[in-house]
């Protein structure tokens, strides 16, 4: 939810269309004082996600406070965006804020440099990992390096390119992790159906239907952006008559900051309220994952009037992630197959190296059983008297021959 509220607001202000905020002109002193010179202070706007997010916030807020970009903005349209039409208007932003431009791509710059730096001391830390060098140039993609000092139109122009690009894939990134999720839901109730028997699936099913009834049983929700849902806003929010409703009073009212433009909040502020006739996290049949999917509809809606009734997935759609669910679920039976076998061998292993191992210690013990036996015989075996009292010595036969005492020659 962070993420993409700060996506949204570097749209309002750089990427005025990509919520097609339809400011109406107010009125605006032509009598400025020339812009003060103010130390560069980190950027006061949501973080975006992106990898050149703080650059991105710090040109968005300078370009901000210059009058002349911002009355540009105000009345530009997306094909001006795209066409580098409002780009060209950097030429007449204040030398002041230009300045802070430029020093804000310098040190862009060196957090590049540091960062590529940083891989090549990687690099050649472990010489088993490469240098990805064209993964290393899109880092690149959003300014001109080959002008490292200056802030220049074509900077802006890769800007608001890079920008544009990202935020859209946020979106369809955005949108197939919601439709995984909804195909996901679905895929386990059906999978519950099966597990029932008929007289549960009925009453199941017929629970089904009932939260879906509910769920759309709702006081009629509005385009977001047009007049019926500024109507509504301008009689029951701000208690005024409806046949009283004047759009430029209305953006003068609810332009909480007075800078001309709806931004995240603000438009936030109209998408919820209509969101808030059809959610209510209290509700069982209310999915409140689907409601912020049903919020970033109505922000491209504004744009593109693609909002509608439609579904989140095809059946075909469905069949096909189950398909990939079944597959899945297939590969890691096999795998799991695959390690109980192993393990099975591994026990099969060591039940047979236990056993040698017991068969060898009862063989050291038997061989040290009859070293002691042999010891203990040769210590207790007789000796013949010699002179003095003595025995003489006596020598073993070999085995298997009677022992004799055979006296020792010199001894009598």
């Amino acid at each position: 939810m962070m993420r993409s509220k700060a996506l949204v607001r570097c749209a309002v202000v750089l990427l005025s269309l990509w919520l097609c905020i339809q400011s109406v002109p107010i009125s605006v002193d032509k009598t400025k004082e020339m812009p003060q010179e103010e130390e560069l202070g980190p950027p006061q706007s949501a973080e975006t996600g992106l990898h050149y997010d703080r650059y991105l916030r710090e040109v968005i807020e300078y370009l901000e406070k210059d009058p002349h970009f911002r009355e540009k903005l105000k009345n530009a349209n997306m094909e001006d965006i795209k066409n580098g039409k409002l780009s060209k208007e950097l030429d007449f932003v204040h030398h002041n804020f230009r300045t802070k431009l430029d020093e804000i791509k310098r040190e862009e710059m060196n957090r590049l440099r540091m960062l590529i730096k940083a891989k090549h001391d990687i690099q050649d830390g472990n010489t088993g990992w490469t240098v990805d060098h064209q993964a290393l140039l899109k880092q690149f993609e959003h300014l001109n390096h080959m002008n490292p000092e200056t802030f220049e139109v074509e900077d802006l122009d890769r800007l608001i390119t890079s920008a544009t690009k990202d935020l859209e894939n946020f979106d369809r990134d955005h949108h197939e992790e919601f439709k995984r999720y909804e195909m996901m839901k679905e895929h386990e109730r059906r999978e519950r159906l099966k597990n029932m028997n008929e007289e549960d699936r009925k009453k199941e099913e017929q629970h089904y239907d009932e939260m879906k009834k509910k769920h759309a049983d709702h006081p009629k929700v509005n385009h977001p952006g047009s007049e019926d849902q500024l109507k509504e806003v301008w009689q029951e929010a701000d208690g005024l008559d409806p046949e009283d409703f004047d759009p430029k009073t209305f953006f003068k009212m609810h332009d909480s900051n007075g800078d001309g433009f709806f931004d995240e909040a603000e438009l936030e502020a109209l998408f919820t309220k209509e969101l808030e006739k059809v959610y209510n996290p209290e509700n069982e049949e209310d999915d409140m994952v689907e409601m912020e999917e049903e919020r970033l509809r109505m922000r491209e809606h504004v744009m593109n009037e693609t909002l509608g009734q439609h579904p989140y997935f095809t059946e075909e759609e469905l069949r096909e992630y189950e398909q990939q669910l079944a597959n899945e679920e297939n590969k890691i039976n096999i795998r799991s197959a695959e390690l109980q076998r192993q393990k099975e061998e591994l026990e099969r292993k060591q039940e047979e190296l236990n056993a040698q191992r017991m068969g060898l210690q009862q063989a050291v013990e038997e061989m040290e059983k009859l070293k002691a036996q042999n010891l203990k015989a040769e210590v207790n075996q007789p000796r013949a008297p010699v002179a003095g009292g003595e025995p003489a010595p006596v020598v073993p036969l070999p085995t298997g021959h009677q022992q004799q005492d055979v006296p020792v020659p010199g001894h009598s």
